[in-house]
């Protein structure tokens, strides 16, 4: 399993950067790299269900392991879903399942953020991720700098 590390400064504030992360409109365009047309349903509770989807409902089901809006949050992903059915037991899922995806947002100054991800990956996935992260955090900067 592979540990990696993304960060920019976005000159915008902390809260501003999260909605735009989060926010059903903002985050498909931001992710579009991982998945064309994702969504991100989630009940936002520590331990309940989230879903990262593609446009047929399908995807990773995962959990929040810890939320500190709008500084941090932490996912477990758990397993997959694919036509409507979540398998978070076999082999295949297990092998991953635990894996974590976090993000920090960090005020520099009022108008400053620095927005970090620290993610596990198996090691053939990581040019894919690293691609994804970087051109992904890169449309979350462009979005929090317009006026």
């Amino acid at each position: 399993m592979e540990t990696l590390n993304y960060e920019i400064i976005i000159n915008a504030p902390v809260q501003k950067v999260w909605d735009i992360l989060w926010n059903e409109k903002t985050y498909p365009e931001w992710t579009k790299f991982f998945m064309e047309g994702s969504q991100l349903k989630t009940d936002w509770k520590i331990g309940g269900k989230t879903y990262f989807l593609d446009t047929k409902g399908n995807g990773m089901v995962s959990t929040i392991k810890s939320l500190n809006e709008p500084h941090e949050i932490i996912f477990s992903h758990l397993g997959m879903i694919k036509d409507g059915v979540e398998d978070i037991k076999s082999q295949a899922v297990v092998d991953w399942s635990g894996m974590e995806e976090k993000y920090f947002l960090r005020a520099i100054n009022e108008n400053t953020t620095e927005l970090r991800a620290i993610t596990h990956t198996e090691k053939n996935y990581e040019e894919f991720m690293n691609n994804s992260f970087n051109k992904g955090f890169e449309i979350v900067k462009d979005l929090a700098e317009k006026s």
